[in-house]
């Protein structure tokens, strides 16, 4: 770490900057320090001194701390450093060539309406999602516009600064949070000569809705904002993790070159028994693909089709819940579902056949796992994002890192989409097309209500979205 002795991370309040210095600490050989020159304590909260400078000692001679956190051997300190901090330390930071410069950023519309929201639950940080506290902000044109200047006019200090003296900084934006090659070049940029397995904390997002459930004069926004389309008001925020291409899922016919990219969760045991049969040869398809392998396959198939298959998201999330939580048996997720017994509430039997789980103790335990998965999608639980839960956007993202399929299809579509696909590629003896619906689909008709169709919403907002899902047809599973 010899180009720099110490980092300041330029930031503000709710732009993620507690979780950058969470993911800093996790790099061996980097140490941030809090927000050493906040005027109201050192560090943190409760805290006395950082490195033996106690807060007393500070106001009388900034230099003095920030001599200390230069003066590392075996670390590269650092700090966080606000618009409102001790302002006669900030020549010497900006100044400084040896010292790194990291600038956060945020959409000044998602920082302001989470500084309400914090400022009205007195809720900074959130580990735990059930201690989370719930309010909606008021949006004041004023207000936003002071803290629009306020934010803009620090960054433009800062350019300035840099301009002046030569010197470029590491850009990271708040969505860049979650990207752990991003954070991995940031540990670079500094000197840092290994990285962690993983990036991980335990710091949950706090109001992972969208603006217009957080704010309660949403429409008042609207139009006081409609001249500044920058803020993207109705896009979806989205916590998900990504997701690779998982190419040994995917599955191809022997004597038609026709390959299916599963999404987990989806109509696949139907659609695999249909290509069996169009497929004729009694070897099984192929399958267990790897990268390497299903290049030679594409190459030695040209005019190959590649397709993949939507399900609906409420018909998907039952098909989950009772696959993979309801059911106790081979390939079941038994830890999971003891989490959601215990830490979620959710009542459920031995035996999904038990005669005393009827269909309104079902449609609880259902809820409740919608619940669960709105959190967990959002990054607010320790469990897993798991593949046969994932949006069906996360993975189709994924699978553009290979390559993406010629055909997305219904799964209300298959039964004339598949066999039109197949004589595309020249079949003329099709089989019988293939099903749709999951084995306990009638108990999600029995169970369904628009509560849940909403609830299924909140927590699939994109694929409704960007696939136009309406509700959930009664007559038809997708």
């Amino acid at each position: 770490m010899d180009r720099f002795d110490h980092f300041v991370v330029f930031a503000e309040m709710r732009t993620g900057s507690n979780l950058l210095e969470d993911y800093i600490n996790q790099v061996d050989g980097l140490l941030c320090h809090g927000e050493a020159f906040n005027p109201n304590f050192i560090g943190y909260p409760n805290r006395t001194d950082i490195l033996g400078v106690s807060q007393a000692q500070r106001e009388d001679n900034p230099e003095r701390l920030l001599k200390a956190i230069k003066s590392g051997t075996d670390w590269l300190g650092g700090f966080r450093y606000f618009h409102d901090h001790d302002p006669r330390i900030l020549p010497a930071i900006l100044s400084d060539p040896r010292c790194a410069k990291i600038i956060l950023t945020r959409n000044p519309l998602d920082s302001y309406i989470s500084l309400k929201i914090a400022r009205a639950t007195d809720q900074w940080k959130l580990t735990n999602v059930r201690n989370r506290k719930d309010a909606k902000a008021y949006f004041d044109l004023h207000e936003f516009e002071s803290h629009l200047a306020q934010t803009q006019g620090f960054q433009l200090q800062i350019l300035r600064a840099l301009q002046v003296t030569g010197q470029t900084a590491y850009y990271i934006g708040y969505d860049d949070l979650h990207n752990p090659e991003v954070l991995s070049g940031l540990a670079t940029w500094l000197g840092a000569k290994a990285m962690p397995d993983s990036f991980e904390s335990n710091l949950k997002p706090q109001n992972p809705q969208s603006l217009s459930e957080k704010v309660a004069n949403f429409d008042q926004m609207d139009v006081a904002l409609r001249g500044l389309d920058r803020f993207d008001l109705t896009r979806t925020p989205n916590f998900e993790p990504r997701r690779g291409p998982v190419v040994p899922a995917y599955m191809a016919c022997n004597s038609v070159p026709l390959l299916f990219m599963p999404i987990r969760s989806g109509p696949e045991h139907q659609v695999t028994e249909w290509m069996q049969q169009l497929d004729g040869t009694g070897k099984g398809l192929v399958a267990k693909f790897n990268q390497k392998s299903l290049r030679q396959w594409m190459q030695d198939n040209p005019g190959h089709q590649r397709f993949t298959v939507l399900r609906h998201p409420l018909a998907r999330a039952h098909a989950a819940f009772c696959d993979f939580i309801l059911n106790t048996g081979p390939g079941s997720f038994a830890m999971i579902r003891n989490q959601l017994m215990r830490f979620y509430d959710l009542e459920l039997p031995d035996d999904m056949a038990d005669a005393g789980y009827d269909d309104r103790a079902h449609a609880r335990a259902f809820d409740g796992f919608l619940g669960f998965l709105k959190a967990n999608l959002n990054g607010q639980t320790s469990v897993r994002v798991d593949a046969n839960w994932a949006s069906q956007v996360t993975c189709l993202q994924g699978m553009s890192e290979f390559c993406l399929p010629d055909q997305v299809v219904r799964e209300d579509e298959i039964a004339t989409a598949l066999p039109t696909l197949a004589q595309k590629l020249g079949v003329t003896n099709l089989s019988q097309p293939p099903r749709s619906g999951h084995e306990q689909q009638d108990r999600l008709f029995r169970i369904y209500t628009p509560q849940l169709e909403k609830l299924c919403r909140d927590v699939y907002p994109r694929d409704y979205m960007m696939f136009g899902f309406g509700d959930l047809d009664m007559k038809n599973p997708a």
